[in-house]
């Protein structure tokens, strides 16, 4: 077993008990899979600067999109004091590139990286068709619950709900959408888990499921969620807001967002329902299982890893000064 470098890692004081995306990417990239001696060359940070160190390469690994609070310190060349500035998706670095008139040749993409699900104890499908939505309540929850209970009347079906803002260590925030909450629990096809301390639990949920259900309204810059699903060989269904076209990669259900509510959720409503009736016919889990394929492949840590290293490599090589 490869030992970590989790002692090199570097978190915010505001996300030390978050367990949300940005933390994840970064356990990943200090799993013991890029090689210490490299890591301790330079000092990664996620979006958020603290105090900077002169004698490290800097590097900004960005997860927020431009208007984020937490990286308005890259405003009026603040981009200058990193070595380089990473993306999790060309969608998000062409945006930042215009904000805050970043030179291309300063910025890196990264895509997210993930451990392929496990689908060898795939149960033989039958039964109703499983829905699962695992992400945060404000990325499309509000939509989700009032499509669903009307499909519900009409379609043998059920939904696995895993949200909440406990995830990222915010359990205040939970009271805004503490109505939807309650939705889900009193909803006999509805099983509301709220967050699992595990994420292995939802993995093993994944593989149960039939689709992922996802009107975002989030402008995601990428999505483990949907990645995720994507290797668990679930039928997608979301919206194409933010990077969620780039990381689908053309392989899901997707379809338009819009900006209005009620309208978004007459968008989902049909791209859903025709999930439901074809998730489990020949053709469309064909189509799944190539997904599977490309997701586990594509979107592989362990290549990930390795292009790390390999970009990681050529900035020392490339013996520029550590002191801006």
């Amino acid at each position: 077993m490869t030992d970590n470098n989790f002692d090199l890692m570097e978190i915010p004081e505001i996300a030390k008990n978050s367990r949300g995306g940005t933390e994840t990417a970064m356990a990943r990239l200090y799993d013991g899979k890029v090689p210490r001696g490299l890591l301790q060359e330079f000092q990664i940070i996620p979006s958020r600067a603290g105090e900077l160190r002169e004698d490290k390469y800097r590097i900004l690994w960005i997860h927020e999109t431009p208007g984020d609070a937490a990286v308005q310190h890259l405003a009026d060349g603040g981009w200058r004091k990193f070595h380089r500035l990473v993306f999790v998706s060309n969608w998000q670095m062409q945006h930042f590139i215009v904000h805050f008139n970043i030179p291309w040749s300063k910025c890196k993409v990264m895509l997210h990286g993930i451990e392929p699900v496990d689908t060898s104890a795939r149960m033989e499908r039958g039964g109703p068709i499983n829905l699962i939505y695992h992400t945060s309540p404000n990325r499309g929850l509000r939509i989700l619950l009032p499509v669903f209970d009307h499909l519900a009347k009409h379609h043998d079906i059920t939904l696995d709900v895993f949200s909440s803002f406990r995830l990222y260590g915010w359990a205040d925030r939970d009271e805004e959408f503490r109505s939807l909450f309650e939705f889900a629990k009193s909803h006999p096809r509805i099983v509301y888990h709220e967050t699992v301390e595990d994420h292995a639990e939802i993995r093993k949920a994944l593989v149960q499921a039939d689709i992922f259900a996802y009107p975002s309204t989030w402008p995601e810059n990428a999505c483990l969620c949907l990645i995720e699903s994507m290797s668990a060989g679930l039928l997608c269904v979301h919206s194409n807001y933010g990077a969620l076209f780039e990381t689908a990669a053309n392989w899901t259900a997707m379809y338009g967002f819009h900006e209005n509510v009620q309208k978004h959720a007459e968008f989902f409503y049909p791209a859903l329902e025709q999930a439901i009736k074809g998730v489990r016919t020949d053709a469309v889990q064909r189509h799944c299982r190539a997904q599977k394929a490309y997701a586990d492949t594509y979107y592989s840590w362990t290549v990930r890893a390795k292009q790390w290293e390999t970009w990681l490599n050529g900035i020392v090589l490339s013996n520029e000064p550590k002191d801006l």
